[in-house]
C-alpha cells in the first residue's frame, strides 16, 4: 500500500486515538478530583477503556483495526449517552448537572469524537484489508 493511500487513514487513526485518550483521561482525572462510589468505579472502567482503545487505534491493523474502530465508536456513543441520561433523567440513580467539573467539555469532546470515529470506521471498513500481523502488510 502506498504512503499516499495510508496517509488519510493514519491521520484519522491518530485523531481517533487522541479523542479516545482525552475521553479516558477526563474520566481518570475526575477520580483524582474526588469522584467516588459507583460513579467513581464506572469512571475508572471508562478511563481504562478509553486508553486501551486509543492504543488499539495506533497499533492494530487489518481486521483488528476495523473491530477497534467500531468498538471505539460504540464506546464514545455509550459514554455520551450515559452522560446525557445522567444530565436528564438520571442513570443508575446518578444525576448530573451541567456545572459539574468538565461536563460541558466532555459533551463537546465526545460529540466530536463520535464524528471522527464514524469517519475513521467508514474509511477502515472501505479499505477492507486482510488481517496482518506485521511484515509487508498482507
Amino acid at each position: 500500500m502506498t504512503e499516499s493511500r495510508q496517509g488519510p487513514l493514519w491521520l484519522l487513526r491518530i485523531l481517533s486515538a487522541i479523542v479516545l485518550a482525552v475521553t479516558g483521561g477526563i474520566h481518570l482525572f475526575l477520580i483524582f478530583d474526588g469522584v467516588g462510589g459507583l460513579l467513581g468505579t464506572l469512571f475508572v472502567l471508562n478511563g481504562i477503556a478509553g486508553i486501551v482503545l486509543a492504543v488499539g487505534m495506533l497499533v492494530l491493523r487489518g481486521t483488528w483495526l476495523r473491530v477497534a474502530t467500531i468498538l471505539s465508536l460504540l464506546f464514545l456513543i455509550a459514554s455520551l449517552a450515559a452522560l446525557l441520561l445522567a444530565l436528564t433523567v438520571g442513570l443508575f440513580g446518578i444525576t448530573e448537572v451541567w456545572s459539574f467539573t468538565l461536563v460541558p467539555e466532555t459533551v463537546v469532546i465526545e460529540a466530536i469524537g463520535i464524528v471522527v470515529l464514524a469517519v475513521t470506521s467508514g474509511v477502515a471498513m472501505r479499505r477492507g484489508e486482510r488481517v496482518s500481523f506485521g511484515g509487508d502488510g498482507r
